[in-house]
């Protein structure tokens, strides 16, 4: 997945630039990418490749599943669980080709702990996500759910934790467990999620705390490391239009990723919204799906529709950030203080949109499917609110007081001293 891959490009560069022999493992549509780079690259050999691009094929009952918690559970099991033994099969095979010395992977590289305790290597695993891990004075992860400060809400939480735990993710634990003792690892009676915080080296969480809930419980393996975004080549095409903006009074940036391929969603509302208001500029980023079509259909001058954009380039330039709340997206729109408008729900990115809510970084509409009246007011609501825009600049600060690069070299280096 594209949120998965990408936020750690501009660390293995700099690991590679500071002269680290990286090498990377990944799924054979990211090869070029990866490159580009210049770093050395092995392709999965056992391991089912599943990314935005072949989703729907390989798994074509998931667009059925509606339920955010069914379709988290389905998710997984399906695209992360299953693939461990691939993974250890794969990864056993290149340490003989190259005996590497640490390995680094996404959290949702659910083979992470079994990397330490079978191939007797240390493990760094990134969080690409809001902290996951499991706290008793917290809601569970994967609902999107907001922290109560009230006794009753308290108790509601406790509530769904033991449900979380015990029924509804209690197959993933399950098939974890499996994998664990055919491969030697103790089982886990918690949330099967918290190993992957727990039973690693270290845990970078992407982000800062400003941007995560007070808790009760961290693991001592959490450090945060401010935010890890992609690498920057500098050679991204210009955003020529930019120099047309001064004559708008408002600037909307809006994308809903690379996963989600359906237009409807949250770029055709968006577009619908602000057709007619010759006063805002909508900037749209389609992930390369569907483009010339909306374009067609949306030829208004105030509308400008993209492939791709530089969001480093536009976003300085944008009054608000219309996002399915994915994670990268959400992390440099706080970097450049831009307030938000979040409509996500499935992948976890309910999880992202309840912390913009909460932290009042500007509003979650609590749907992937909002209306055009439903964009057009929150957007108001966003501007006309000067909250919104100083909490963002408040984190925005808390980001410049971490170099993100350099936190995770010094962690390297002290951990393999």
């Amino acid at each position: 997945m594209d949120g998965h891959l990408k936020p750690l490009t501009g660390l293995a560069v700099h690991l590679q630039n500071q002269g680290y022999d990286v090498r990377w493992y990944s799924g054979p549509s990211y090869a070029p990418a990866i490159q580009k780079l210049s770093i050395p690259y092995y392709s999965f050999r056992q391991a089912q490749e599943i990314n935005q691009l072949n989703l729907e094929q390989v798994f074509p009952e998931r667009q059925r599943i509606k339920g955010t918690v069914d379709r988290l559970r389905f998710d997984m099991k399906n695209i992360f669980l299953l693939r461990i033994p691939e993974f250890m099969a794969d990864l056993k095979a290149i340490q003989e080709e190259f005996p590497f010395d640490l390995v680094i992977c996404d959290v949702f590289f659910m083979a992470s702990p079994f990397i330490k305790c079978v191939l007797k290597v240390p493990v760094i695993a990134v969080g690409i996500a809001p902290l996951g891990e499991t706290s008793t004075n917290l809601p569970p992860a994967g609902m999107g759910l907001e922290p109560s400060p009230a006794f009753w809400g308290r108790l509601k939480q406790d509530f769904l934790r033991y449900v979380t735990t015990n029924i509804l993710f209690k197959p993933c634990t399950n098939l974890f467990n499996t994998f664990a003792k055919q491969y030697g690892l103790a089982v886990t009676d918690r949330l099967f999620f918290d190993t992957l915080v727990r039973r690693v080296d270290i845990y970078w969480q992407s982000g800062v705390p400003g941007f995560e809930y007070p808790r009760n419980v961290v693991s001592p393996t959490v450090q945060f490391v401010g935010p890890l975004l992609p690498h920057q080549t500098g050679d991204q095409r210009p955003f020529y239009p930019a120099v047309k903006l001064n004559r708008y009074q408002r600037i909307v940036l809006v994308t809903q990723g690379t996963v989600e391929r359906d237009p409807e969603k949250l770029l055709v509302p968006t577009l619908e919204a602000f057709r007619n208001d010759p006063n805002t500029l909508v900037i749209a980023t389609t992930g390369g799906t569907g483009t010339a079509a909306l374009r067609a259909r949306f030829s208004e001058k105030n509308l400008l529709i993209e492939d791709y954009i530089d969001f480093q380039e536009v976003m300085p330039l944008a009054s608000v950030f219309v996002t399915n709340a994915g994670y990268g997206g959400v992390l440099m729109a706080a970097q450049n203080g831009l307030p938000m408008v979040a409509a996500g729900i499935h992948e976890g990115k309910s999880e992202i949109a309840a912390r913009i809510n909460y932290f009042r970084l500007g509003v979650s509409l609590k749907t992937e499917t909002p209306t055009s009246a439903q964009v057009r007011e929150s957007v108001k609501k966003v501007l006309a609110d000067p909250s919104y825009q100083r909490n963002v600049k408040r984190l925005r600060e808390e980001f410049m007081t971490y170099h993100p690069h350099q936190l995770c070299q010094a962690s390297i280096e002290k951990l393999l001293a």
